[in-house]
């Protein structure tokens, strides 16, 4: 059976849409050139699919709820969302959709046993916090984590990567040097280079000239050991004993210096002098001239105090009987010529501006003894 019906209920509440529902829209009939024609006369199964569609854009189309009561058991007609239309404003407290970040969501509204008609933020108000804050809160989404840290990262933080960076920061800087990329115009290799040089014979003309030499000394010919006269603290008693056999008495070694290399003053912090017997090589005596400053390009004579003191076991000793005949009273020895006396002087040095002692030495084969034993001397 053919039928041409429509739907009663144009919308789903009920009420005709306006012009801009163009489901519901009820088409007028076509005019002009089609409109001698005759709208044929369609059943359900034919409506649903218009094989003219395509054919007559103008032809009528049939409304957006004329298939609603083929359904079996029809279903409950009724507006959608409470009986709001999606058009219509929302009235107060409808759905936030803030609620849930900000625990105010349906299920946290008796989370805590207290039970609110609206949501309840678990924070504070969410007035209050949007008014301190000048505006609507909104969520962050934070980022996901990275990855962790790599070893080469890891490294970089130690304290020898550090040192490794610096010491390349510092090789990097000689290369940009040395290839003349830094030091600007004064601070280049050339100029280093003429600097270097000129400081370097300046330094050498300043060390030759006041850095001293070690002066040289020698024996007086004619008296070699001299008489000790004046007043002198730390002589000691002159004597002769053949038991215990032993002798002792002060003399001075008459010593000339030659400075002529040195062009300042020489400025002996001690001399010392050490007296061996030639035959024997026995220690006889000691001395020490103390703090001595010498004038530069001379030939001072200097006078070194000695001590001789030895003891011998008896008087047949050697050194003994050779100091005891060459010391003896002159009446005592035939014609009056006394033998001579053999010794080495050996001289222990510091100048004030050189590193460490020097020591220089010489011998004499035939010196007068500096003194005289009394006639009456056993």
């Amino acid at each position: 059976m053919e039928s041409d019906r429509k739907s009663t209920v144009s919308s789903f509440y009920g009420a005709r849409k306006g012009s801009m529902d163009a489901l519901n829209q009820d088409f007028p009939s076509p005019s002009g050139d089609y409109g001698h024609q005759q709208p044929r006369m369609r059943d359900d199964a034919s409506s649903f699919f218009n094989p003219r569609g395509s054919m007559d854009p103008l032809a009528g189309r049939p409304s957006a709820g004329y298939n609603r009561g083929s359904f079996f058991p029809a279903a409950r007609e009724e507006p959608l969302k409470g009986g709001r239309d999606e058009e219509e404003a929302a009235p107060d407290g409808g759905w936030d959709v803030y609620a849930d970040f900000n625990n105010a969501g349906p299920k946290y509204s008796s989370a805590f046993g207290t039970h609110d008609a609206g949501y309840q933020s678990l924070g504070g108000t969410p007035k209050a916090e949007e008014a301190a804050a000048g505006g609507p809160v909104e969520m962050v989404t934070v980022p996901a984590l990275g990855p962790e840290w790599k070893k080469s990262e890891m490294h970089d933080m130690t304290k020898a990567a550090k040192r490794e960076r610096k010491a390349e920061a510092r090789k990097k800087l000689w290369q940009d040097w040395t290839r003349g990329n830094r030091g600007g115009k004064w601070f280049t290799k050339r100029v280093i280079v003429f600097t270097c040089f000129g400081l370097i014979a300046i330094i050498a003309v300043v060390i030759g000239v006041c850095l001293p030499r070690v002066p040289s000394f020698a024996l007086s010919n004619s008296t070699p050991l001299a008489n000790a006269t004046g007043d002198w603290k730390n002589a000691v008693p002159t004597g002769f004993s053949r038991v215990p056999a032993n002798f002792s008495f002060p003399a001075f070694a008459d010593l000339q210096v030659n400075t002529d290399s040195n062009y300042l003053p020489v400025n002996f912090k001690h001399v010392r002098a050490n007296v061996y017997d030639l035959d024997t090589g026995f220690l006889i005596g000691t001395g020490d001239l103390g703090h001595k400053v010498l004038p530069a390009k001379s030939f001072p004579d200097i006078q070194l105090p000695l001590n001789f003191t030895y003891v011998a076991t008896n008087d047949s000793d050697t050194t003994w009987l050779n100091w005891y005949n060459a010391c003896q009273n002159k009446d005592r020895v035939p014609g009056g010529q006394r033998p001579g006396v053999r010794f080495r002087l050996v001289l222990d040095m510091v100048i004030l501006g050189l590193p460490g002692s020097y020591s220089s030495s010489t011998q004499v084969t035939n010196a007068n003894c500096p003194i005289e034993l009394p006639s009456n001397s056993v």
